[in-house]
């Protein structure tokens, strides 16, 4: 590994990439401690002290701090990922949304460009929702977050939340063009590990006052090196089904005849299935928060992490787009008919529908293994903040997120250094496990 970071600097345009990505996360960093005109920053801030471990503290860790500021990115790239979530859902049920995604490069583009409208229109909704919300809040002290309420602090509240959202979409955008990696990827990768120092600084306080013992901390320590190293396994685990190609003579040439295998990861979905089902509870139970009724306060105090409301429906949702993800970027019939025009057949299945029923067969218990995988990571961390005191939050999506994304910037780091003839990462210019 320690190679292939030497040869980076022997690479001018992996430099200027990896250069560019620092440098506009650096912006959005920046831009997360910009604050909101017309807030009291102060009675926001012990607001916030009052939410942390709720809906709203998991909401402002993936927004990486912005939202108990009240930034200009409070609503940070959460609109973006649910405009996405409604494109994808409506591409299977909306025939002219169907054909576009099957027109390649300009069927895509299009897709993105309803998305970015998508994106504002929601920001727009959820920035309203939040001014309005706002001027009914108080601090514990009963000073009121709002300084000036009214219609003017609403539409420049509005106004400010969704321009920051676009720029952070922008920012992802030019990320993924020019940079290195996934650009909104890389943004939610950047709003959670920069929390990360508070949580050490925590843990060495409350070990200083004598809250945790050192014992504790270093099995807290092992424990976390363990979770990581499970991650990262299950994460580039695969089940290789063998595919056999018949041999053909064409003219004095002969092709195939060789065997190969078809890869099937456990996690096929990656980190989309959290992102997506935490997406979908944060809007309802958000605006609970924020709007002062008894019964938008029940629903408020039944979808916090922890609750048992709260985890069923967050594992259902997460079960739910682990095999509709999965079913989206992978069609086994697809797979088998390709197989069967090029002569390709899995030993022992007959080419065709039964290669695809087979197919199908293992890649639904393997979306099944690894749904139960992301659903016990997620649920890690309302475990350990409830049961064990933990004073921060590991685990969970945050944690899939940054060993996700790691690995894909990884990947596509070493994929340029192989492209030049330098050695990657690792020995014979695999990851770990992608051998």
């Amino acid at each position: 590994m320690i190679g292939g970071l030497k040869n980076i600097p022997k690479i001018p345009e992996l430099q200027k990439r990896i250069a560019f990505t620092f440098l506009l996360l650096a912006v959005y960093r920046i831009g997360a401690h910009v604050p909101t005109p017309g807030i009291d920053t102060a009675a926001l801030a012990a607001f916030f002290d009052q939410a942390r471990g709720s809906l709203l503290g998991l909401f402002d860790l993936f927004a990486g701090g912005a939202l108990s500021n009240l930034s200009v990115f409070a609503l940070g790239i959460m609109p973006y990922i649910s405009a996405s979530i409604i494109l994808q859902l409506l591409t299977i049920a909306v025939p002219h949304l169907e054909r576009l995604s099957k027109e390649g490069e300009a069927g895509r583009r299009k897709i993105t460009q309803y998305t970015r409208y998508g994106t504002v229109l929601l920001s727009l909704i959820q920035g309203f929702g939040i001014a309005v919300g706002l001027e009914n809040m108080a601090g514990p002290t009963g000073a009121s977050i709002v300084i000036t309420p009214g219609w003017g602090f609403r539409l420049m509240t509005v106004i400010t939340l969704t321009a920051g959202t676009a720029f952070i979409m922008w920012l992802g955008e030019q990320i993924t063009e020019r940079g290195i990696g996934n650009g909104i990827s890389l943004i939610i990768f950047a709003g959670i590990v920069c929390r990360g120092p508070e949580g050490v600084f925590n843990t060495f306080r409350l070990m200083s006052t004598g809250e945790m013992g050192i014992l504790a901390v270093i099995f807290l320590a092992l424990f976390m090196i363990a979770v990581v190293g499970a991650i990262v396994f299950m994460e580039t685990g695969q089940r290789r089904i063998p595919v056999q190609y018949a041999k053909r003579i064409v003219g004095r040439k002969m092709y195939g005849g060789q065997t190969t295998h078809l890869p099937l990861k456990i996690n096929t979905s990656g980190v989309i299935p959290p992102i997506f089902a935490s997406s979908i509870i944060m809007f309802p139970a958000t605006l609970a928060q924020f709007i002062p009724h008894p019964w938008m306060k029940a629903v408020s105090d039944l979808l916090v992490p922890g609750a048992v409301l709260y985890e069923l429906i967050y594992v259902g949702f997460i079960v739910f787009f682990c095999f509709f993800y999965t079913a989206v970027v992978f069609n086994p019939a697809d797979v088998a008919e390709n197989m069967k025009k090029h002569g390709g057949f899995v030993p022992g299945i007959r080419p065709g529908k039964k290669t695809a029923e087979y197919i199908d067969h293992v890649l639904s218990r393997l979306t099944f293994s690894g749904a139960i995988y992301v659903s016990a990571v997620c649920v890690l961390p309302s475990i350990l903040m409830v049961y064990f005191n933990v004073p921060f939050y590991f685990g969970g999506t945050a944690l899939l997120i940054v060993v996700g994304v790691a690995l894909d910037t990884a990947g596509q780091i070493e994929t340029h250094l192989l492209a030049r003839q330098y050695e990657g990462f690792l020995k014979k210019g695999r990851l770990a496990k992608r051998r």
